[in-house]
């Protein structure tokens, strides 16, 4: 180190203050470091919302009809126009239409072991909607059986409610994959028998579910009334809890599962407090900023006389503006890398921490977290420039 720098030192020290120069580096760490957290709480909140490992595959799911009223009683049916409006939605991914069975059914066991008889309505869907993989979903006339999906709670209700009053067994899953059942179809032209096994249970769909051909040839042979537009559409969406979706369907008297959208109002409030907090950050990042500036200018001016003798001298003012920066910037770059790697531990930790409640995070921090600490590197090392020439090179 030379002379020159020895003297500069002793004056930047003497000029400074430790206190002043602490509370003014602990005030622009804070600043960073909230603003860092800010944006890296804004992409964990945006991966746990649109995440491929946290999409729920029953909540992105959702029924949609109209509201029940006295004045919509028996015009439920939704028009065209309604399903375009529906299809050309930005929070909905897919429509698909579920078509009802208009004709009447009965089902029967053919077990003694299993007497059951009652009759049941079906719903056909697309299969790209259908929860239940590894089956075959096709029927034709030649078949062997009828193949029905069922949802989980009718097993439930069956195993603890119906066959405790009817003194019946309770049944799992394979026993009732295995059991067959007569399905009988009912129509002007009279009636057509045929094998139904259950191949599956769904938690998607609160109806019993046939394929499509079946419900097309049915509805063909057997229907009781001409065909009309479906009363209910299942549509795929990105997020249950948009508020927009929540927001489209009331403006248009439209109704779904409540328990998959309840969490809509919550959305705005995290929203809400998301935004404020990245806002605070970013008001306290400046405000830090120009306290640091303030101080660098106390301390230049506090020593300005020193200064300008040492450049009468003949000290270079290259020399001492690189004396300048040397002296401020390294402890806000060490600033800066420290708020990083203590967010980065935090961000592992968390990560862990809501593998635990069934969430899944990034363990590694976002490349917009880095991308922003960099830039904050870049803005912190321009003022730092811009005010210590303003007083190295008065008037440039």
């Amino acid at each position: 180190m030379t002379s020159l720098d020895n003297l500069l030192k002793k004056l930047i020290r003497n000029s400074a203050g430790h206190l002043r120069y602490t509370v003014a580096i602990m005030g622009l760490s804070i600043a960073v470091f909230l603003l860092l957290t800010a944006v890296q709480i804004q992409v964990n909140y945006n991966e746990l919302l649109h995440g491929r490992n946290n999409r729920d595959s029953i909540a992105n799911f959702l029924v949609i009809n109209k509201q029940l009223t006295d004045a919509s009683l028996g015009k439920t049916a939704l028009e065209d126009s309604v399903i375009q409006n529906i299809r050309s939605q930005p929070f909905i991914e897919s429509v698909g239409m579920l078509t009802p069975g208009r004709f009447r059914a009965s089902i029967q066991s053919k077990s003694d072991r299993f007497p059951f008889y009652t009759d049941i309505s079906f719903e056909a869907i697309p299969e790209s909607f259908i929860d239940v993989n590894g089956i075959n979903w096709t029927w034709n006339e030649s078949a062997s059986y009828v193949p029905v999906i069922i949802p989980n709670m009718f097993l439930d209700m069956y195993n603890f409610q119906f066959s405790l009053s009817q003194n019946l067994p309770q049944l799992t899953p394979d026993v009732v994959k295995m059991l067959l059942f007569t399905i009988t179809v009912y129509g002007p032209k009279g009636t057509a028998a045929f094998n139904g096994k259950i191949v599956g249970f769904s938690d998607r769909i609160s109806s019993m579910l046939v394929p499509t051909e079946f419900m097309d040839w049915g509805n063909r042979h057997f229907a009781t009334e001409q065909i009309k537009n479906p009363s209910r559409l299942i549509i795929r969406t990105r997020d249950p809890g948009n508020p927009a979706l929540t927001d489209y369907l009331r403006k248009h008297r439209l109704t779904t599962d409540t328990e998959k959208t309840r969490f809509s109002k919550y959305r705005q409030i995290v929203d809400t407090v998301v935004a404020i907090s990245g806002i605070s950050g970013a008001l306290m990042l400046l405000f830090a900023l120009l306290i640091f500036t303030l101080f660098i200018q106390l301390t230049i001016a506090s020593c300005k006389e020193e200064i300008n003798l040492l450049i009468t001298l003949g000290a270079s003012p290259d020399q001492l503006s690189r004396f300048l920066m040397n002296r401020f910037f390294p402890p806000n770059a060490w600033m800066i890398t420290i708020s990083f790697i203590t967010l980065m531990i935090l961000q592992f930790f968390l990560s862990r921490y809501l593998e635990h409640q069934q969430m899944v995070i990034s363990g590694i921090i976002s490349v917009y977290t880095l991308g922003v600490a960099v830039l904050l590197g870049i803005l912190i090392w321009c003022v730092n420039r811009k005010t210590i020439r303003n007083y190295i090179y008065p008037g440039s």
